[in-house]
């Protein structure tokens, strides 16, 4: 064995221990905590890459949006409005540990092409409490202003990336949990907060009815948006494709989505 050889086993020995913790088992990498919007609906539900141009035929008019995260990195603003887009909505956080590295770039570039546009929360609820993720995502960029330009926050209620679909929460618990998140949203910013969640996991998860207060938006990828979650008698947005990037529609004419912003 030359000493190029013994260096490099040497460096390799070093890195295996390096991961072997006190009690003599592998430590696990640490998770990092960032979904999309959508992306636990298109895996449970399928359909996530359906390109989707038909205009809901029960909406008088709407107005093309999307949403992003950073998976998308910087974003291509002026594209995007070139393509009819003119609202967004961007991933702020998730959990109480993760903030999107790009929010800025993409939270004041949407907001500079001329759009409307809001941030967005992906909740884990079995981490810790609907009150704390709340103020962590106001904290971090989820805060609203009376500007005309500024979304309400929206919570983002989809499948456990980790593990039982509900979190381990009864329906009751799940109820629980989203009323603080709400309540503590709307102490903090007089708005209360959309949710984003598709039919089938609220049917599975969620018994309360939310639908005096908190706008719903629907994950459905398909030429109409079908049947809402429970008590909602009409939808605000809805994602309706993941391609090329995640593509919504708001239910109303563009003065309703500034009626929206404006509170």
């Amino acid at each position: 064995m030359n000493n190029f050889t013994r260096s490099a086993a040497a460096l390799m020995t070093s890195a295996g221990l390096a991961l072997i913790g006190l009690a003599g088992t592998a430590q696990a990498a640490p998770v990092v905590e960032d979904h999309a919007m959508g992306s636990q609906m298109a895996k449970h539900e399928g359909g996530g890459q359906r390109i989707v141009i038909d205009t809901d035929p029960s909406a008088q008019a709407v107005v093309y949006g999307i949403d992003v995260s950073s998976h998308q990195g910087n974003v291509d603003w002026p594209y995007w409005w070139g393509q009819g887009k003119r609202f967004a909505y961007v991933k702020a956080t998730e959990s109480t540990t993760y903030r999107n590295p790009y929010f800025a770039q993409q939270y004041n570039g949407s907001y500079n092409v001329g759009m409307i546009r809001g941030a967005y929360h992906f909740a884990l609820p079995d981490r810790s409490a609907g009150a704390t993720q709340a103020d962590y995502f106001v904290n971090n960029g989820g805060g609203w202003s009376r500007d005309g330009k500024t979304l309400p926050g929206a919570l983002d209620m989809e499948y456990n990336p980790y593990g039982s679909t509900c979190y381990g929460l009864s329906k009751a618990g799940m109820n629980t949990w989203i009323k603080a998140f709400s309540d503590r949203y709307h102490a903090r910013t007089t708005r209360w907060p959309v949710i984003y969640t598709s039919t089938s996991w609220w049917s599975q998860c969620v018994s309360g009815d939310f639908s005096a207060n908190n706008p719903v938006w629907v994950a459905r990828y398909s030429s109409t948006v079908g049947t809402l979650p429970h008590a909602w008698p009409y939808y605000t947005f809805w994602q309706y494709s993941s391609s090329p990037i995640d593509q919504n529609q708001f239910n109303g004419a563009y003065d309703r989505l500034q009626a929206l912003a404006n509170g």
